[in-house]
This record gives structure tokens, sequence and C-alpha cells, in this order.
């Protein structure tokens, strides 16, 4: 089963790449290292704001609509009370946006730049994002994966003609209007690529408003919050310290080498947000949970491994291609960024079992302690190394974290267990 998913995946990941890939090259053409950085600063900022208008809640739809999609009552309770909060936290979240578009601005962009106005329009952008999410959540508690992925692909393409275009008329004003516009278009994309409307629609209704599913959600809700907050202002506060204590184009370099990151990541990251949570969700034993985690090292891992080292010895070629001449100083960054996500994946594929089963106090102090030692790690380095600094403390904070998942599970990993034990 993992393969076949892992095979429908691969249209996606590699349209979502050549997507990426494109429009990186537009934009090392048409705005620079210095753009770049600026680019950053603006998507850390809108995705912690699309995070609080979701109140984090997808993780916790995929999992309780997996569990009800034959329980009519439950699966409508679980929708309807979503729907509601969600509602509210997006029309909250619009008004922030609108209304201190200029603290924001002076937020994200502190060299002067007055970009209002994008901020402004992230406030009509919000609920659209949030409808799409919603939407998604739902699809893959459902697993119609298919749907899921085809709607990515018509997506991604769409998005990144729309992107090459504003940049190339605009520059960095198109560029940042890119990362606004897109979230409506994706909406656009997935309402018409959802077939039973009708089906959707039902599952919505005030009088199914549950509190009891508003309380389990909740615990979903503060791990997600937690971690979709705290993680984008730490990488801003990282850009920013490289920006005041080396220079605003190291600073794009440091972005140019999270985005390629983010690239060959996405193979990876879409795996265990399609496959791996739904199905840790759905196991209840440390047996079943031990063969799926060693199950996806045998067969994932090796293949990640090698693409990494590929992806080592052709930096050069890839810098060039990706980006241009001026981005070569991003050659020196790979070789512990690599590392640092070869760790992260390892540690990240067993960690996602704090969200299936809502181990909300570990998840908590795991994510509290990755993103403590990441800051600290990268001032401290990067005032000794430069902007290299910050890659070192990547890989430094997800050899902490791996030993800290490698103890919280050794039993269920590794220690001995009888063929029917039950608990997680």
């Amino acid at each position: 089963m993992l393969v076949k998913i892992a095979s429908l995946n691969s249209a996606s990941v590699l349209t979502r790449i050549a997507a990426g890939l494109i429009t990186s090259k537009v934009i090392a053409l048409f705005v620079g290292p210095v753009g770049l950085a600026l680019i950053g600063n603006l998507r850390d900022v809108f995705n912690t704001l699309q995070s609080f208008s979701t109140l984090g809640f997808y993780n916790g739809i995929v999992k309780y609509v997996s569990e009800f999609k034959n329980d009519a009552k439950k699966l409508t309770q679980t929708i309807s009370s979503v729907f509601y909060l969600m509602l509210i936290a997006t029309i909250i979240v619009a008004l922030f946006c609108f209304f201190g578009a200029g603290y924001i601005n002076q937020y994200i962009f502190p060299n002067g730049e007055n970009y209002s106005y994008i901020i402004k329009l992230i406030a009509v952008a919000i609920p659209f994002y949030a409808l799409n999410i919603l939407m998604t959540s739902i699809l893959n508690g459902l697993s119609r994966f298919k749907t899921i992925l085809k709607i990515q692909i018509i997506g991604h393409v769409l998005s990144t003609c729309l992107t090459v275009v504003l940049i190339w008329k605009q520059h960095i004003h198109g560029a940042l209007l890119a990362i606004v516009l897109a979230e409506i278009l994706f909406f656009i994309i997935t309402l018409n690529g959802v077939s039973d409307k009708r089906y959707f629609l039902s599952l919505i209704s005030k009088k199914n408003i549950s509190l009891k599913k508003i309380k389990k959600l909740s615990t979903f809700s503060i791990m997600a919050l937690f971690t979709a907050t705290i993680a984008p202002l730490v990488a801003l506060s990282i850009r920013n310290y490289i920006i005041d204590t080396v220079s605003i184009d190291d600073a794009g370099f440091w972005e140019a080498m999270n985005r390629l990151s983010n690239y060959y990541l996405m193979f990876v990251s879409s795996l265990l947000t399609l496959y791996v949570l739904p199905r840790f969700s759905e196991i209840n034993t440390k047996l079943e949970f031990r063969k799926e985690v060693f199950s996806f090292y045998k067969t994932i891992m090796p293949i990640f491994a090698v693409g990494l080292i590929a992806i080592y010895f052709l930096r050069h070629f890839i810098i060039a291609i990706v980006f241009s001449k001026e981005f070569q100083a991003v050659e020196t960054l790979f070789f512990w960024q690599l590392l640092g996500d070869f760790i992260k994946v390892l540690s990240i594929v067993i960690a996602v079992q704090f969200l299936a089963k809502k181990m909300f106090w570990y998840y908590m102090i795991t994510e509290a302690l990755s993103v403590i030692v990441l800051y600290f790690s990268s001032v401290y380095l990067i005032d000794l190394y430069g902007v290299k600094g910050a890659t070192m403390a990547h890989f430094i904070t997800y050899v902490v974290y791996f030993v800290v998942i490698l103890l919280i599970f050794s039993k269920s990993l590794f220690g001995r267990l009888p063929k029917d034990e039950s608990a997680i």
C-alpha cells in the first residue's frame, strides 16, 4: 500500500518541484537575493496567519474523518463543529490583517518597504484558504488520494504561470502578490475538482455542532498552532538576525537553501500526510507501529539518501539551473543542510505518532525543545561562521530531536512485544 501511494504521489511531487524550480529561477533573475529574503519573511508570517485561520485543525480533521467516515452522525458533528469554529477564526484573522496592515508590514519589512496593500489582500485571501484546507482535509480523511493529487497538479501548474507573469511584470511586488493570489486560485481549483459538492454541504449544520468533538479537536489545534506559529516566527527571527549581523544578501542565500530543501522534502512530507498519519491513526498496537516505521525506513529512506548524495555532488549545477551565478555562495550551505534534512525525516516519521495518538505533552515538549535549540544554536553559530552557522544549527537541532524521539519510543521500536499487545 505504501509503495502504491508513493507512486501516485510522485506525479504531484514532481509537478510541485518543477513549479518551484521555475518560480525560483524567475525570482533569481528578476528579484535577486534581497528580494528572496523579503519573500521569505512574508511567507513565514502568511503561514502563521493561515494556521490561525484554520485553528490548526487539518490533521485532526484527517484523523476523525478517517475514523468516522462510516458513521454519518459523528462525521457530521465533526465537520460542522470545525466549519463554524474556522469561520469565527477566519473573520478575526481577516480583520486583524486588514486593520493591522501597517503594523504587520513594519514587522515583516524592517527596512522601511511599504507593502501594506499586500497585507490587506491577505485579509481577502484568508477565507478562501480556510475553505480549501477544510475540503482537502476531508478528502484526505476519506482516502480520495487521486482527487487530491489531481487538484494539486493542476493548482501548481496554474499558480506557477500566475507567479511567473506577475514577477515578470512587477518584480518584487509581483512575487509578493503571487503568494497571496495563489491561495485563491487553489480554492477555485479544489471547488471545481470536488464532484460531490452536495455531500460536502450536507456535512455542515448548526444543529450538529458538538462540544465533545470540539474538545477532542482542541488537542490537535493547540499542537498544530504551536508549531505553525512558533516555527515561522523563529525562521523570521533567524533571517532578520542574518540581515542584521551578516547581510541581507546572505539572508537571501539562506532562504534559497531552505527553498531547495523544501523541494526535495516535498515527496516525504506529502507522503507523511497522505499515508503515514492516516495509517498511524488506524493502528492500535506497538507491533503494527514498529512495522510501519521500519517499513518506511526500508522502502523510502534508501531512495531519499541516494537522492541527497546526488544533490550534494550536483550542487554547483543545481544552483546555476535553479537560481543564477549570483547565488553561488549557497553552495557552501549544502553539506549541513542535507545532513540535517536526513536526520529530520528519520525523526518526523516516528513523531507523526504524536499527532495520530494525540500525545499532547510529548509533542509540545519536543517541539518547544527543537525551536529553542534551533534559535539559540543559530545565533551562536551565525556569530562564529556566518550564514553557514544557520545550517549547522539545523543539523544539531534534528540530531537532538531524533535522540529525544528515540528515547520516547524506545520500547515501541526496540523492546520485546507480545503480538497481542494493544497499547501504543
